[in-house]
């Protein structure tokens, strides 16, 4: 996965919009179909990302970070135009603070709040995992997930994703590559537009990722790919 190329990208892209931000302000200038494009990248976008492997942290564990990542645009135009031409990306950035936690029965829950630097966009999500395989020490972990989120900070715009998958991770000494497939149904509501029909519909999902513990250091690395859209993802934290 070309990975580093977009991660750098991603904090060049952060750095610039230090100095500038657009907003996603004029949706009235898109056709349906060009709605309809801008809500696969933001569905995309917006979407929970696991950024954690499939095994259950345990009844006192848990798992707190902070990353950064950017999801590829299938459509630059459209959010440019759907931005008055004041956001001119091929690939959106996204910031983050995550925090999970293990419950009994090899259950996890976890939040996480972000944003899109530059668009005036923030985020939030939750998710709810079950490990039905915990996995030992030459069998790996499998666990389903539902999981949550949505955008707030665009009048003009209410998306939100609700998302099922499935994944599996194994521990190698202080690696634990993982991996999942899944679905997910964003909905995406116009508000005061009268042009523009809400749109419904659903991606597949698949996802591949390592965590890394060192020391009191925990990384995460990930690739996402959500219908025609790719993300990369970074989270640095702690793990227990």
């Amino acid at each position: 996965m070309k990975m580093r190329p977009l991660l750098l990208a991603t904090a060049t892209t952060l750095s610039a919009f230090g100095a500038h931000a657009g907003s996603i302000n004029a949706l009235n200038a898109l056709s349906q179909s060009d709605f309809r494009l801008l809500s696969e990248d933001l569905g995309a976008a917006v979407s929970y990302k696991p950024l954690v492997p499939a095994e259950s942290l345990g009844i006192i564990g848990f798992d707190v970070g902070v990353g950064l990542g950017a999801t590829k645009l299938q459509s630059t135009n459209v959010l440019n135009q759907a931005s008055g031409g004041s956001i001119d990306l091929s690939t959106l950035p996204f910031a983050m603070v995550r925090a999970h936690k293990g419950l009994p029965m090899n259950i996890d829950v976890g939040v996480a709040l972000g944003t899109l630097p530059g668009t005036g966009v923030s985020t939030k999500g939750a998710e709810l995992r079950w490990a039905f395989l915990p996995g030992g020490m030459v069998t790996p972990a499998v666990a389903v997930r539902g999981a949550y989120s949505s955008m707030s900070g665009v009048s003009q715009l209410d998306v939100s994703t609700t998302s099922l998958d499935v994944s599996i991770s194994k521990g190698f000494l202080f690696l634990k590559p993982y991996a999942g497939v899944g679905i997910v149904q964003v909905k995406s509501t116009p508000n005061g537009v009268a042009s523009l029909q809400a749109e419904s519909f659903t991606q597949p999902k698949t996802f591949v990722g390592l965590n890394m513990n060192f020391m009191l250091l925990n990384v995460a690395v990930e690739g996402d790919k959500t219908g025609s859209n790719t993300s990369y993802g970074i989270k640095l934290g702690v793990r227990f």
